[in-house]
């Protein structure tokens, strides 16, 4: 089991003061236990964060003494990402868990040779068990996905003994989408005889541009009166 070390911490002093230190503010609590603030330091935190994630049972070694835990809540700061503060929550044997545990996709689907993509529709699962029983993770092998029809749904994966999942056995995990092919638009049919009454006519009126217009009739000049 994964042991992190955790030290007293005064409430009275500022946590900024705390993380200037290298450490981030926490707190653990649980079942029948009050919470007590602690500090834990912050490069340990992040090893044992990135190896047990949220799902994973840690030793959380304090000066009360040491106790089966959970990481169950990291605060981040909103520009760096680091962590500002933790939430430890210790665990009894008996006492059943719910979960939520990442899935880890491994193999290849012979789907993807038939021209199909896959689609991982689930990320992480929620389940229910005893703090014994509880998985890092839970593999799904997209190797059944052998068609373009296949999925794989929650009741198809090994979630291992004692394990209960919290959603419905039916739901999707992983399953195979096939590219739409984009159809071409139809092209007219050219209509040839039209072209060549176009150009027909075009012709014609060249022909008749070179004829010069007849000349518009004079008329002629009131004629004089003869003098009496």
């Amino acid at each position: 089991m994964i042991t992190l070390n955790a030290e007293a911490r005064d409430v009275k002093v500022n946590p900024k003061m705390v993380r200037k230190q290298g450490k981030v503010p926490a707190v653990f609590y649980g079942k029948g236990k009050e919470s007590t603030p602690v500090a834990v330091d912050a490069l340990a935190f992040g090893k044992v964060y990135d190896e047990a994630g949220e799902s994973t049972i840690i030793s959380l070694a304090t000066p009360k003494g040491a106790f089966d835990a959970l990481i169950h809540d990291v605060a981040l700061d909103p520009v760096i990402g680091n962590p500002i503060h933790i939430d430890f929550y210790v665990i009894a044997k008996d006492q059943k868990l719910q979960v939520d545990v990442p899935l880890e996709f491994v193999g290849i689907a012979p789907a993807e040779k038939l021209g199909g993509i896959v689609m991982r529709v689930m990320h992480e699962l929620r389940i229910e068990a005893l703090p014994a029983k509880l998985p890092q993770q839970i593999t799904v092998d997209l190797s059944k996905l052998v068609d373009l029809e296949s999925d794989i749904t929650v009741g198809d994966l090994d979630l291992g003994e004692g394990v209960k999942a919290l959603v419905p056995l039916s739901e999707t995990v992983a399953g195979v989408t096939v590219p739409k092919e984009e159809e071409e638009a139809p092209v007219a049919p050219i209509d040839l005889s039209a072209i060549e009454v176009e150009k027909k006519g075009k012709k014609e009126e060249e022909g008749g541009e070179g004829e010069a217009a007849p000349p518009s009739a004079k008329k002629g000049a009131p004629a004089k009166e003869k003098s009496s």
